[in-house]
Formats: structure tokens, sequence, C-alpha cells
């Protein structure tokens, strides 16, 4: 069965995440959007994991579904040609900050999990340990290899995930606080790694420049923390629809049902390349360079981003594909797009009754986006509108990469 999923979010547990992430809406958004699995995040948070457990019940082995009841409240909201099974998935984000090789390390990881019974185990063991309480994605003094054992003993079939693995300061290959390769870091664990997220600032394309990144799947996930965030990058499966079929997909390096991603321009995520956004300073990896390093504005050491970071561990030309590529879809979400062919914000309520509009005539988004014809999409969007989704897909688009905490911006016209 071919399927849309998107492990990595956060509930409203989290800082700056928004009020509306409930179980109810992100079952909803998941339609809207076109994903068939959603990972709960956040799921060893006391009060998030006994409200997902009030809301959410077994479904395929592996998964869970909105309980009858909870459906009933939201159902009226869903759009017939976006109505579609969700199921949900345990699943949370840790950041470990924590001293190893006499350097401060910030590592953050996504921790899939098979039962409830494991997020309770895994609940126990890290409350334990740190304040499991005050954010939903716990920060803890904890070694990234010390949280993948303890992972473990919880449940021997969770999927240990390096999430975003670029970011500057809070990741396992990041320039700031990360190593130069994933088995510095989980030394003779790394066999359980299976799989590592590629972050909103790279796509594989420049993964595959790292051949000691051969033996992982790439996945993405859009790290929301708002419900219309979800999707924004995302997994494409061939699989049995089951937990098992999906970590077989990522740890069986023989099996074919991980069909690719969708993704992010990496360009447009927030640390594509080096910069300083206090002087308002986006300056290209050879700028750097040229500047010792250091912000031509204010003399301080600039955030050198992901662009840099590859390049200075790659050991591969680009354009040449890993052992275990899969094909990836470059996309740009649909308000996004929406509002460049309208020449408005995404929030202003033009975007949003024409989004609404599309999705209800056409289907959910990332079908929408990715397969439906552009003579349809005229039909109910408009000519502008149509032109920028054929432009997106031909990858004709200009963007001005992101830098240090800033988005990129994304001319379609």
């Amino acid at each position: 069965m071919k399927f849309i999923a998107d492990f990595h979010i956060h509930s409203r547990y989290s800082r700056a995440t928004s009020k509306d992430l409930t179980p109810e809406n992100l079952w909803l958004w998941a339609q809207y959007k076109g994903l068939s699995v959603v990972g709960v995040g956040d799921c060893i948070h006391p009060a998030w994991l006994k409200e997902v457990e009030e809301k959410l019940e077994p479904a395929e082995p592996g998964f869970f579904k909105l309980k009858r009841e909870f459906v009933q409240a939201v159902s009226a909201k869903v759009f017939e040609r976006c109505r579609a099974e969700v199921r949900f998935v345990l699943s949370t984000e840790i950041s470990s900050i924590y001293k190893k090789n006499d350097v401060v390390r910030k590592v953050h990881n996504v921790v899939i999990l098979s039962s409830f019974e494991s997020a309770h185990a895994l609940q126990r063991r890290l409350d334990a340990i740190g304040n499991i309480r005050s954010d939903g994605r716990p920060i803890l003094g904890l070694d990234a290899k010390d949280l993948l054992k303890i992972a473990l003993a919880c449940d021997p079939k969770m999927l240990f995930i390096p999430a975003h693995i670029w970011t500057p300061w809070f990741s396992v290959l990041g320039s700031k606080s990360g190593f130069n390769s994933i088995e510095a870091c989980f030394e003779e664990l790394t066999p359980h790694i299976h799989a590592l997220e590629t972050g909103l600032s790279s796509d594989p394309l420049m993964n595959w420049r790292l051949k000691n990144l051969d033996p992982f799947m790439l996945i993405s996930n859009s790290d929301a923390h708002s419900v219309s965030k979800l999707g924004r990058e995302a997994n494409i499966f061939d699989c049995e629809f089951s937990y098992d079929g999906i970590y077989r997909a990522l740890a069986d390096k023989r099996d074919k049902g991980f069909a690719g991603t969708i993704e992010f321009f990496p360009e447009e995520g927030k640390y594509h390349f080096d910069g300083h956004s206090m002087c308002n300073v986006r300056m290209h990896p050879r700028e750097t360079i040229a500047h010792k390093g250091l912000c031509p504005s204010c003399g301080k050491p600039i955030t050198v981003g992901v662009m840099a970071r590859v390049e200075e561990l790659a050991d591969r030309v680009e354009g040449k594909k890993a052992v275990r590529a899969r094909p990836y879809h470059s996309l740009i979400p649909l308000e996004e797009v929406v509002a460049a062919a309208k020449g408005v914000g995404c929030a202003s309520k033009k975007v949003q009754a024409l989004y609404f509009e599309m999705i209800d005539k056409l289907g959910a988004e990332l079908p929408l986006l990715m397969d439906k014809p552009l003579k349809d999409i005229q039909v109910v969007a408009g000519d502008s509108v149509a032109e920028a989704v054929g432009r997106v897909r031909e990858g004709k688009v200009a963007i001005t990469p992101g830098y240090d905490g800033v988005y990129g911006t994304i001319k379609i016209f």
C-alpha cells in the first residue's frame, strides 16, 4: 500500500507551538494534507501522553486511530475529496546536551515507539534522569548514545532517528555542537540507527555527498509546530500498512518499501547559508572563508550553515547517488504557492479562502501539488496558480537562501 507519513511533529506542550495541536486537529489536518500516518509528537510528556492515550485506540499493529467520539466532533470539517483513514504512531523528539571529548554536544533525536507500554517505559526511565514535564521536547544532560541504549531497552523495535542532522546548533553533524560522523556520536550502537532526518535546510542530493551516510535511509519530516505546517516535508512508503511495515522499510536494507521523500527546496530552510541574523548578514560559504568566519558588520563569529558544513565533510562529487538513494519531490507548501501567484501574504483571507477551495474541489494538498493535472488546477484556481504549481514541479523557482534562523524567501514569478 502506498501512503505518506510525517513522524516528527510537536504537541502544544512544546515551546513555541500552537494551542490547536490536539489529536482531533491532527486527524483533521492530516486529511487536508494527504497524510495517512502522523507521529503524535512529545509522547513522553505526561499530560500529552495521558490525552493521547484517552483519545486514541489500537488499529493496525503499532498504529493507533482516533476514537469514534472524537472523530464525530470534527468529521464535518473534512472535505469529501480529502476524506481518508488516518493513523498515528507514538513519537517524540528529545534534546541531549552533554560533554563528550571535551566538547559540549547538543543533539536532537526522534524516537518512534511501537506501543503505549514502550512509551510509558521510556517515560519512567527519563523521568528519573531529568525534567520531562516543563517542555514537550525534554532537554536532558544525557549522552545521545546512552539515550539510544535506554530506548532500545524500553522497545527493541523502536526507531531512533537523529533529527535534522545538519542544523548548526542542535544536531549530530551540526557545525556548532555536533560530530564529524554518526559513528563518532553513537559508537558501537550505530548499527541500531537505520535512518537519518535530513532537515529543512538540506535535501537528499546534498546528503549523498557523504559516503559514510550510505548505510542510512534518508527521511524527511515537518517538525511541525502548528497543524498547518504538517507535511511540509514527509515520507512516501509503499509497504504493509503497519508499524512493522514501516520498520522493515527503514531497517532492512533488502526491503523496497521506502519509496522516497517530499522535500523543501533546501535554500528555503533557515540554516542553508551562513550568516548573522542580528546584523541581517547573509553569506555564501565562500564569503565566510574570505571574512575568516567573522561577521563583516559586527566582527562576531557567524553561524556556519548546512551548505558549508556538507561541503566540509563531503567526500563524493555532487550528483552521484548513494547506495540506498530514493527519489524525492521538492515542493513549496500550497499556501505559499497561492500567495506567490496572487501577490499577497500567506495569512491573507484571499489565500486562505482559495487554499480551502482548492483542497475541497481537487483533494488533499500533497497529492495535488505532485500529481493533479494543471488543467484541473487552472479550472479551480486560475491561470496564475496553475502556472505557479507547474513551475514548482519543474524546479523553476528563485530562492534567497535562509541563514542563522531566518527562513529563505521564494520567488516563483
